[in-house]
């Protein structure tokens, strides 16, 4: 008798086949058979109507610290994901020297967005190596499959501690003892070694991130660990010094695929062929043999905002008022004539380096505070000043000045054209990830970029089959990264498997809940036609809620492909 029969799904297998119309049968966590049965099952679902797949294969997220008090890694699961990758950037929390463990996460906070109050209640510190870590990981039972990177930042923290941010060079027996904390990492399992260069990247108190002072020749000496070991993969957020040449040439000295990631490699209508550079620039490193990649998001980039805190626009000059400026005299500066025309002179002379360039077509009414203000949200601010024949810098103020400054706004300042975005998916360098799920909490949650690349970039624009589209999210992403067995729905394979309507399958806008440990808030999505995902063999979410299980099936990923 099977666990399970999944019967009458259009089954994709997630290589790019077409579909067949099969029943699915799962014993023991493993697909047993895939094809018409008359055998018995302890359960079965007529799946008539209705596609199957491999789970999601997300390479790009921050659930290091979640981890460790929420098993689901929500909002994942609930969104098809069921393999993950944490530790990227080099941000992470293992291995951590007890001493050291609020260092760790005030940078954390910072650099990855995460409510410090949150971290500081919820982490569960049951290790100091990443060795314990891993073993913590597997007394948690995740609900997903996740593999854990070895952290440049974390490692040099647990090395240098404070001055790790601030010392440049660290001493010979510092650089070799960060030397064997990679060894020590990859030995216990780490899918490999993740870095950054990103100067965007700052910890507590607007402090550099460890990882981004440290010199070339570091980084070539930590990177040495994975070709010595000859396994495991390099990620690094390259900012502009780390650039395709110096990452192309650790791939050539270590033999191991590389991953840049960063925002330059976005479309920006300000730059409009920068980002192609870097994809012609790989595309030469893999015809000479050399694995380099981008992981590439599927997504605009939105950052969620109010005027109480307007990150997003604090690069303008016109802003640096806002910036002294108290609660109470905040809504005199924005009712300012001077500072709306400083504000629209900046707009017609951008900076180098801004966000926002002025088409107001990219900013969006969030969530709206007022009843009579909700039927606004989702449209953009020049459509609403279209529609009023009005100054769409007035139209954005006075709208936020009506609710008390408590407008949420969302800004798409980059992959924000399907135009300039298309031709990266379709790239022989792009892997499509870039989640950032379990990071920048406040603001965003792009955790559902796979049912978002199902809904936009398949169903409504048709630039994928779903047949290509299911494959570019599973088996794709996992043979780049070498995991073993994911991303497949074959016979013999682990059963992680997303049951989902194409025909209305995507996700929801931005959800504010607030559920974080000490009453902390974050931004979730939601899915829209999932009718059920399981890991291993085991459903973790019905399509409406989480499966509750004192242990989940996700297994912890140590061993990877070389």
């Amino acid at each position: 008798m099977y666990d399970l029969i999944i019967r009458n799904a259009q089954v994709f297998d997630g290589t790019g086949l077409p579909p067949v119309l099969s029943d699915v049968s799962v014993s023991n966590g493993r697909i047993a058979h895939i094809g018409s049965t008359f055998e018995a099952a302890h359960e079965t679902i007529d799946a008539q109507g209705l596609a199957l797949m491999p789970g999601i294969v997300d390479l790009h997220t921050h659930y290091d610290a979640q981890v460790t008090w929420d098993r689901t890694m929500s909002p994942s699961p609930a969104l098809g994901v069921t393999t993950a990758v944490i530790g990227n950037c080099g941000f992470g929390i293992a291995p951590c020297p007890a001493p050291l463990r609020e260092t760790m996460l005030k940078n954390l906070s910072v650099v990855e967005g995460m409510d410090l109050k949150a971290l500081l209640t919820g982490v569960n510190w049951e290790f100091e190596s990443f060795g314990q870590y891993m073993d913590q990981l597997r007394r948690i039972g995740p609900y997903i499959n996740t593999a854990v990177f070895a952290g440049h930042s974390v490692i040099r923290t647990a090395v240098m501690g404070a001055d790790g941010s601030s010392k440049v060079d660290p001493s010979p027996e510092q650089l070799q003892t960060m030397q064997s904390m990679v060894r020590d990492a990859m030995d216990n399992g780490a899918i490999g070694f993740a870095s950054s260069f990103s100067p965007n990247h700052s910890g507590y108190g607007g402090i550099p991130m460890p990882s981004t002072i440290a010199s070339e020749a570091e980084l070539r000496a930590l990177t040495s660990v994975l070709g010595e070991k000859k396994k495991g993969v390099f990620m690094m957020a390259t900012g502009t010094r780390g650039s395709p040449d110096i990452m192309e040439s650790i791939v050539e000295d270590t033999g191991r695929p590389a991953y840049i990631s960063t925002v330059l490699t976005m479309y920006n209508e300000g730059n409009p062929s920068l980002g192609a550079t870097y994809y012609e620039r790989c595309a030469q490193a893999l015809k000479r043999g050399h694995e380099l990649y981008i992981l590439t998001s599927c997504q605009p980039l939105s950052f969620d905002f109010s005027l109480t805190d307007p990150y997003v626009l604090l690069s303008h000059s016109a802003f640096d008022v806002v910036k002294s400026a108290t609660a109470d005299s905040l809504p005199g500066v924005y009712r300012s004539v001077e500072f709306r025309d400083a504000f629209r002179k900046n707009l017609k002379e951008p900076k180098e380096g801004i966000l926002f360039l002025g088409n107001w077509r990219h900013i969006e009414v969030g969530q709206a505070m007022h009843a009579e203000n909700q039927k606004l949200e989702g449209q953009s601010i020049q459509a609403l000043a279209d529609l009023q024949g009005l100054d769409p810098v007035d139209i954005f103020f006075d709208l936020a000045l009506s609710e008390n400054l408590g407008t949420h706004f969302v800004g798409k300042f980059f992959n924000n054209s399907d135009e300039g975005v298309a031709p990266s998916l379709k790239h022989p360098a792009s892997v499509i990830t870039l989640s950032d799920a379990g990071a920048h909490l406040s603001y965003m949650c792009d955790a559902g970029f796979g049912l978002y690349f199902l809904s936009h970039w398949v169903r409504d624009t048709g630039h994928f089959t779903l047949s290509e589209g299911i494959r570019k999210i599973t088996s794709e992403p996992a043979d780049r990264f070498r995991i073993p067995e994911r991303g497949r729905l074959q016979v013999g394979l682990p059963a992680d498997m997303l049951l989902f309507n194409p025909a209305i399958v995507g996700i929801s806008k931005p959800i504010p809940v607030q559920d974080l440990p000490g009453g902390g808030s974050r931004m979730v999505r939601t899915a829209t036609g999932v009718h059920g995902v399981w890991v291993n063999g085991v459903k973790v979410h019905d399509g409406h809620n989480y499966v509750d299980h004192p242990q989940g099936p996700g297994q912890v990923l140590d061993h990877f492909n070389l």
